[in-house]
């Protein structure tokens, strides 16, 4: 829309100085133009008038100007031989014959647009009667012709279309700057909406637009500061009726699950223990359901501040309590990277235990028996990579765009217990520590977990 609002106010620019400038151009080219010529004629006919009376004083003071003309000029003069001079005479050409038989002068400017290399001016001379006052009025006795060379004219003629095109490109280049200062003030309410917008789009709710700019864009800026505050609202009361529902369920599924246990302690029919046994795992799945809600309903509500955490620590403690469950499958945990213990990085308490949970629980779930999880450690500059690669049947390019939706369970992970909401929980704690966490192949066919940290510019002890 700059680009856009740019072009159209140099492009009006641009016509206002081609209705201005080619016009005045063109006057002083016809200008220039009409004084030449009139400059020429004008010695044309003080040397006609002395050529007209014949006598040796007016011959003398012919030669005497035409000398000093072409001299002082780029001209060169011709005059039929009627005075004993040094001047030559023309041919005989039809302008030459319009002044001896016609007694008409003419101008000859030897090309049809602007001008030729040179001018021709030819007038006739007539013969002085002192009884009509002195005027040149009788009978034609010859003519003269002056030829004027044009290269002086011509320059000139580059000198007014030269200054006036550099005076309009100089104006045209300050009027791009004006108008893009112009366009960037006119837009600025635009680009802040579009700011609000694309955090909107990020999950910032908070995010408000300044009420600046013409009524209409205001008025805009209100109603979607109103739209975010009405949203932030709803969703506040959303992730807060979740929590709470959530929190609520967890007592009633824990004593659902301690009275199917007792039942099935209690029957020793078999297909009564099956089902009681079906009913258990459909608890627990739910139970896992619910507090899977929990944990994203509270890290959305976004109340703790990230903090330098010792990562190497965190890792350590949580690969000591997967590692049991690990066994029992012959699943194999390994740890690789930089054992640097002062390597900090910045999340929130408690964010990255739950990360790593939800991670290996997927990675170990996925895991064929005998198989082998490699988490990876490794600074990257300014950030801190986690990486856990399984050996699991991966993911489809499919499956990876869609893996942290909600409640979206791929193979592997899900038709059984999962819920659905492990991968969601991961994205939603590791951006709220603004991080990233992207989904790739590992060597080894399975999937990896790619989680970027910020790393703390602090050294742990």
């Amino acid at each position: 829309m700059i680009r856009q609002l740019i072009r159209s106010y140099v492009g009006l620019v641009a016509v206002a100085i081609a209705l201005f400038t080619v016009p005045v151009a063109f006057t002083l080219t016809d200008q220039l133009r009409d004084d030449t010529a009139e400059s020429v004629k004008r010695e044309a006919d003080t040397m006609a008038l002395l050529l007209g009376n014949g006598n040796a004083s007016s011959c003398a003071a012919l030669d005497e100007m035409a000398e000093a003309y072409e001299g002082e000029t780029t001209g060169k003069v011709q005059v039929t031989a009627l005075c004993d001079t040094k001047l030559l005479s023309p041919k005989q050409d039809a302008a030459l014959t319009k002044a001896l038989e016609q007694g008409q002068s003419t101008t000859d400017w030897g090309s049809s647009f602007i001008w030729g290399p040179q001018l021709e001016i030819t007038v006739p001379a007539r013969a002085s009667k002192e009884e009509l006052d002195g005027r040149n009025n009788g009978p034609v006795v010859g003519a003269v012709r002056i030829v004027y060379y044009t290269d002086g004219m011509t320059s000139r003629l580059w000198q007014i279309w030269g200054f006036r095109a550099g005076l309009a490109v100089a104006v045209l280049a300050v009027a791009a700057v004006i108008g893009a200062a112009a366009a960037r003030r006119i837009t600025r309410p635009l680009r802040q909406l579009n700011e609000m917008a694309s955090k909107f789009s990020d999950g910032d709710l908070t995010a408000r637009s300044p009420v600046t700019g013409p009524p209409e864009t205001q008025t805009l800026a209100h109603t979607l500061n109103l739209a975010g505050e009405r949203l932030d609202t709803l969703i506040a009361s959303q992730r807060i009726f979740v929590a709470d529902a959530s929190h609520q369920l967890r007592t009633p599924l824990t004593a659902l699950r301690l009275s199917l246990d007792n039942i099935a302690d209690g029957v020793d029919d078999d297909f009564v223990k099956e089902d009681v046994e079906q009913a258990t795992a459909e608890v627990v799945r739910m139970s896992r359901l619910v507090n899977g809600l929990l944990v994203l309903a509270r890290a959305e509500a976004k109340v703790t501040a990230a903090e330098p955490l010792p990562i190497w620590d965190i890792v350590r403690e949580r690969l000591d309590v997967w590692r049991p469950a690990a066994d029992e499958r012959g699943v194999t945990i390994t740890l690789r990277g930089s054992a640097d213990g002062r390597l900090l990085v910045l999340a929130s308490p408690g964010h990255l235990d739950q990360v790593l949970d939800n991670v290996l629980s997927n990675a170990l779930e996925v895991s064929p028996d005998r198989g082998t999880i490699t988490v990876q450690v490794e600074p990257k500059g300014d950030e801190v990579v986690l990486a856990v690669l399984d050996e699991g049947p991966g993911m489809s390019d499919t499956e990876k765009s869609r893996a942290f939706d909600r409640f979206w369970r791929g193979k592997g992970l899900t038709g059984k217990s999962g819920s659905g909401l492990g991968l969601a929980v991961v994205k939603q704690l590791v951006t709220d520590d603004g991080g990233t966490v992207t989904l790739g192949d590992s060597p080894e066919g399975g999937l990896k977990v790619r989680i970027s940290l910020r790393a703390s510019s602090r050294s742990g002890g």
